[in-house]
């Protein structure tokens, strides 16, 4: 199994944004999916973009009608999705330092770690998890990987392989997949342009609802 995350914002307010979202998704063959976005990039999108080695939800010179077909054609690849999401203003005094300063490395990694939970049980010999490499306060790289890997152990059997990589989303298709699925789910969550018809686009691909957090 490959499962591939990314999340939409940060965990302060942003452009007056409320909601946190953790977007994820795992397909049958991740070559696939990753050749299928490199080619819908090269023959639909304007061709200064063509080139460029990530193409984001947020990113200018994408029009309405252009990253709703985006969003369509990402659909169609027979992805399953599980996502999660917060309202900012919830996040427990827990997670606050004395300076009442977000402890993000412990935040991100256990709302990641209850996102792939979704995925769970599952009788795969391998779990190969992927996402956007970030700067988590109190954390490192490494810390991060293998918390996800101790919380998830429990859901597998003894002899599973379960392997956590934060890698440049610059070098991943998937994870810009991911990325496109997050930013689609805030836009709804945010009641902004094109939100209802995102979330109508995505909804067959849903396992289940999305999670809630605090």
């Amino acid at each position: 199994m490959h499962i591939f995350l990314d999340e939409s914002g940060d965990f302060t307010t942003h452009n007056h944004e409320e909601y946190f979202i953790i977007g994820s998704f795992t397909v049958g063959d991740q070559r696939r999916t990753n050749k299928a976005l490199i080619k819908w990039i090269r023959t639909k999108f304007p061709r200064k973009m063509r080139g460029q080695s990530e193409v984001k939800w947020s990113s200018t010179g994408i029009d309405d009608d252009l990253r709703l077909r985006t969003l369509k054609h990402i659909a169609g690849m027979d992805i399953r999705i599980h996502f999660g999401f917060l309202l900012r203003k919830n996040i427990p005094t827990s997670y606050r330092n004395k300076k009442n300063k977000i402890n993000t490395g412990t935040l991100y990694t256990n709302i990641v770690a209850e996102v792939l939970e979704q995925y769970l049980p599952v009788d795969d010999r391998a779990i190969h998890i992927f996402c956007d490499q970030k700067h988590l306060k109190g954390m490192t790289k490494k810390n991060f990987e293998d918390a996800i890997i101790l919380h998830l152990a429990p859901f597998c059997s003894p002899n599973t392989l379960i392997e956590v990589k934060m890698i440049d989303s610059k070098a991943n298709r998937n994870i810009q997949i991911a990325d496109w699925i997050s930013g689609a789910i805030a836009r709804y969550f945010e009641k902004g342009r094109l939100g209802e018809e995102s979330f109508k686009i995505l909804k067959n691909n849903f396992i289940g609802e999305g999670k809630e957090f605090f």
